[in-house]
Parts: C-alpha cells; structure tokens; sequence
C-alpha cells in the first residue's frame, strides 16, 4: 500500500548487531493492518514451532499503525506482540503517546528484536541508523529515571521506552514503559530484560501519507468534537476509576481474592474522596484526557496514575481500604515496572494462602497494607523465596504450593484476572476463557455485552457466543488500527467508522464486513500460534473458585458459573470462528483466512 505505511519493518540481531531492513509483504498488510494485527504475523513468520519467551532466538516486536501520525483522536498507540514468559502463549500489549509517533518516523512499520546483548545495553534509532551504546549506568533504575537520563544523552527528539529492575530481574509480569504509560500485561518486560536490553531510543523525519489529507482533516476534526460528548464523560471526569463504586453496587467488584463480590470500604478508596488532590492529563493525539493524577499526602510532590485495575488488585483484592497504601503500591510497581494487576493477584493470593495455613509468610493477611509494600519489592527483587515465587506467577506459583490452592489461583492460561467478577458478568466469562491472551477484558471487551439493553448479565443464554464473537472482532480492528477502546461509545457503528478511517488513511477499500472477516482472521493467526507453543482445548476454561462459590449479599447473589453451560458456549464460540471441536482452525478457515503459510 502506498499510503498509510512505509511497507518495511527493521530487524535487529542484539547479539551479531546487525540490522537490515525488511519488505512487508502488502498482502500481509492488507489481512493484518497494523498494530496486534500485524504484530502476529511478524511472529509467525519470524519463527517456527515452541521456543523459550525468554531464550535469545525470542522475538520483541514493537509495530505501529498505519493511523500513527494522522490527525486521528487516540490514533499515536503502538503494540509490543511476543511469546509472554507468563502464559507461555501470545501476547500483544499496547501503549500510547509520543513514542508511537518517533517510532513511525524512524521509517519503519515495525521494530523486531531477536537476540541478546552481551551487557546492560540501550539502543538508539534514528532512521535507517541503528547504534548500540552502553547502559551499565541505566541498569538498576526505574524506568522513568532511565528514560529520562538516556534522553538528555541522546537529545529531546528522541523517545524512550525503557524497562525498571522488575525486567531486569526477570519478573514474569514486568512491564515496558514510556512516558509514564505502560505495556503493562503478560510480562513483555522480562523479554526485553533477558535480551540485557534496558531502553529504546527512536528518532526520525521519514513521514507517511495519507490517501486523502483534506477529507481525512475533515473526519477527524468531526470525531474530536464527538469525543466530548456523553459516552467520554466519565473518563474526563474521574477516569477509569469512576467504575469502582459502580461495579461494587452490581456486586462485580473482586474482593479478598474472588471470595466476595462487593468490598464494605469502597467508598474510603473510591476515586471521590481523593478529588482534592486530582489532577489531569492525556496522552498525545487525544482529546478525551482520562488519565487523573492524585498526591499521595505523604508526598504531595510525587503525584501518581491512577486506574480501575490498580484500585481493585492493590485495593479490594487484597482487602486494603487505605488509599495511601494504595497509592505507595502503585507508584511503587509503576516505577519498579510490574503489572498491577498481576502483581496484586499473586499477593492476594498469597495471603488466601496464609489464612489457609498453607504457607508460612509471617502473619500475611487481608488487609494488611505493610505487608504488601514490604512483599512487592521482596516479588521485584526476587530475593526471598515467597517473593521470587510470586514473581512467577500465580499459576506457577500455585503449583509448586498445591495442597488444592489451584482452585482459587485466579488466572487463565497464566494471566491473572482483571477487575471483573465472571460470575456475574457471564458473557465476559466466556470471553475470558477463550482469549488468546487469558483473562483479559481489553481483548474480548464482552463486559460490553453484559450491559447492553435486554441481555441478563447472569444468563446471557445462546447469545453469549456470538456477543463474544462480536466484541472480540471489535477489540481485534481496534488494537490493529490502534484506537483507544474508550472511542467506543463514540461511533454510531463501529466497524463502519473503523472502515472509513483506514480508507481516509491508506485509500484502499473497506467496509465493515471486511473489516470483521479481518478480525476472525487476526484471532484465528493468534490460536495458530498458541497451538505451535502447545496450546490445548483445556486451557480455555477459568478457575474453580467460580464454578464452586457462588456471589453473596449483592445485587448478583447466587450468581455461579455452570461447567456444562460454559463447555456449551465455547463449542459455540468454536464453532462460529469455524474451529474445529477441539479449537482448532479448519482447513475452511485457514482458506477463507489465507492463513496457510503459518501452520
């Protein structure tokens, strides 16, 4: 395609330091788009059969998006797609603002990583010119105090994505960050540290076109001023956090390790009571502004991002009403670069453990917020043995303890749960269990199905596939163009809208049919490769606790997943995908998907 894209990604060996360039392959463009789309196919093609994630030969591919650089609203996003060193299976995590932007400029559609750098090492990209520079100064940093120090050497036109000790450590759920975002799921950070690799500069002048500028101006100053309407407002508001007190009254809310569905001191934590020391801002190229920034009083000069998935997995999920120990966690793990989410799984299950008696961890507890600040630097050290066990994960971390506390280690395929309680959300139930990522609203998106008019959340009965279907579609386009997900209550249709951008921008043709028939494409690339990497049906199920304790004491009570109705909808799901009863692509869908080469 001539627009939208420069048609080449830069492969760079960091054990030979050799780098080329590479065509892409414009039918590859035209199936995968950009992005987690993409991002898929450059690893099927990039590698064969199972690997270790963290062996040299792994690959850690940044891919943009042929949206990067327009004037599109949330549009300046990028994906880093690798093996996770967490679930063993696919994972492609996104982040956003001006690293996107530098990244696209250097020339490059994409930026594939193989090998490993003999030392602590910071890589700088301008361009076609690739340089290798020393890190041992950068190594043992935050991320943040890395990227910036290594941008004062290279010079401000440069863009830093950089890793804290948490990935260099080897921490299964460490992150990638920039600019204060985050690739925050499924442990990219650990790749990126097994390769010694500490930050990534970008830099360039190499701009892209657009099929048709003027009309394009037109669309997006258009979809701007819709971005301030109603669907956006509570995210201008109070942010993602806003959902806390919402979810708590629908009894959707995990608390104390999914054994209750609402948490009795929502309100000392909600977002709310923390209003006075609030303050905003955005990522580049948006005009919706959900990030709000809150001063811990201890320390009103270290002002910290707070989400939804920090609040619950630091907060409720760990029984902590404290919002200072909040607030100290999640700096803390933003600034050591660990998942939120997971790293507050792992603790939360830990202390089931302790109360159980099944482990000796000195008196852990719900509740106890000392405790867990003291036992995250143990998980990002490593240096204590609960501390390096958590750092594994909980589905690891469960099958060395046994003594049955698999049944509530609470992940699928090895990623631990967001905020979302699958036993009163059933629809995102079944999503959960079938994703390629594991549990993972941001990929299924089917909590958006739960809510929908005329849908019982509790029993979504036979629409419960195809609304899976639907939503994991949506999700698919969405990450590969990338858009914020927060756009979509904006668009009237959404695969119509997401068709009309990508004709403005490459001037090919779309419409919303082939945008879905791309998106069942882009899953079904995704279940190719997890089943090179050993992927079985089994995996797509979710924890015991869900289908053994049932919700209590809320709007949701006696809400409870049922084994067989659950086996039902993945049959469904299957079937619909046109997977074969064990979830495996046909040879109708690898046809009708021309996903031949990467069997």
């Amino acid at each position: 395609m001539k627009f939208g894209y420069h048609g080449r990604y830069l492969r760079i060996d960091l054990s030979t330091r050799e780098s080329r360039a590479v065509e892409i392959d414009p039918k590859r463009l035209d199936r995968f788009l950009g992005g987690a789309g993409l991002g898929t196919a450059l690893l099927l093609e990039e590698t064969s059969g199972c690997y270790d994630a963290l062996g040299p030969e792994a690959p850690l591919i940044f891919v943009f998006s042929p949206l990067v650089g327009s004037p599109l609203t949330t549009s300046a996003k990028f994906s880093i797609v690798a093996k996770s060193p967490l679930t063993h299976r696919i994972n492609d995590s996104l982040s956003s603002s001006h690293f996107a932007i530098a990244g696209k400029r250097t020339g490059f559609d994409a930026i594939c990583l193989v090998g490993a750098c003999p030392g602590p090492t910071a890589l700088v990209i301008r361009n076609d010119t690739v340089m290798f520079e020393d890190a041992q100064d950068l190594w043992g940093l935050s991320s943040e105090q890395a990227s910036e120090r290594f941008r004062r050497q290279v010079g401000s036109s440069f863009r830093v994505a950089a890793i804290g000790p948490a990935g260099e450590n080897g921490v299964r759920y460490a992150t990638i960050s920039n600019e204060g975002r985050h690739a925050g799921r499924g442990g990219l950070g650990a790749v990126m540290g097994s390769k010694r690799l500490k930050a990534l500069a970008v830099s360039g002048d190499q701009l892209t076109e657009f099929a048709a500028p003027k009309e394009l101006i037109a669309y997006s100053k258009n979809l701007s001023e819709r971005s301030f309407g109603e669907a956006t407002a509570k995210y201008r508001e109070l942010g993602t956090v806003s959902n806390l007190l919402t979810f708590n009254r629908l009894g959707t809310l995990p608390t104390r390790n999914f054994q209750e569905s609402s948490f009795s001191d929502a309100e000392a934590i909600a977002p709310e009571s923390l209003s006075a020391t609030r303050t905003r801002s955005s990522c580049a190229a948006c005009t919706i502004g959900c990030e709000h920034i809150f001063a811990p009083q201890k320390d009103r000069s270290s002002p910290v991002r707070m989400e939804y998935e920090n609040l619950y997995a630091l907060g409720p999920m760990c029984g902590i009403n404290d919002p200072e120990v909040i607030l100290e966690a999640s700096s803390y793990c933003d600034a050591a670069g660990i998942d939120t989410v997971s790293a507050g799984v792992c603790i939360a299950f830990a202390m089931e453990c302790s109360e159980r008696g099944l482990i000796e961890a000195d008196g852990l507890s719900f509740g106890d917020g000392k405790k867990l600040l003291v036992l995250l630097q143990a998980i990002v050290s490593r240096e204590t043995d609960l501390g390096d066990l958590l750092s594994q994960g909980v589905r690891a971390a469960s099958r060395k303890i046994g003594q049955g506390s698999e049944e509530f280690a609470i992940h699928v395929k090895g990623l631990e749960f967001p905020g979302y309680d699958p036993r009163s959300l059933q629809t995102m139930a079944l999503g959960f269990a079938v994703g390629a990522r594991g549990a993972d609203h941001n990929k299924s998106g089917a909590y958006q199905a739960d809510f929908s008019p005329g849908v019982d959340r509790l029993n979504p009965g036979n629409r419960a596939a195809q609304m899976a279907v639907e939503t994991e579609d949506e999700a698919s386009i969405m990450d590969s163009l990338i858009l914020c997900k927060f756009l979509r209550g904006v668009f009237e249709d959404r695969m119509s809208s997401m068709a009309t951008m990508l004709e403005l921008v490459t001037g090919a043709n779309f419409n919303s049919e082939s945008l879905k028939e791309r998106a069942a494409g882009i899953v079904t690339a995704k279940k190719l490769f997890n089943i090179r990497q050993g992927w079985t049906a089994a995996e797509d199920t979710l924890p015991d606790r869900f289908f053994n304790l049932p919700v209590r004491g809320t709007p949701s009570d006696g809400a409870i997943l049922n084994r067989e109705v659950l086996r039902n909808q993945i049959q469904a799901y299957y079937s619909l995908r046109k997977w074969s009863p064990s979830g495996v692509p046909t040879e109708d869908a690898l046809k009708r998907h021309e996903l031949n080469w990467a069997t």
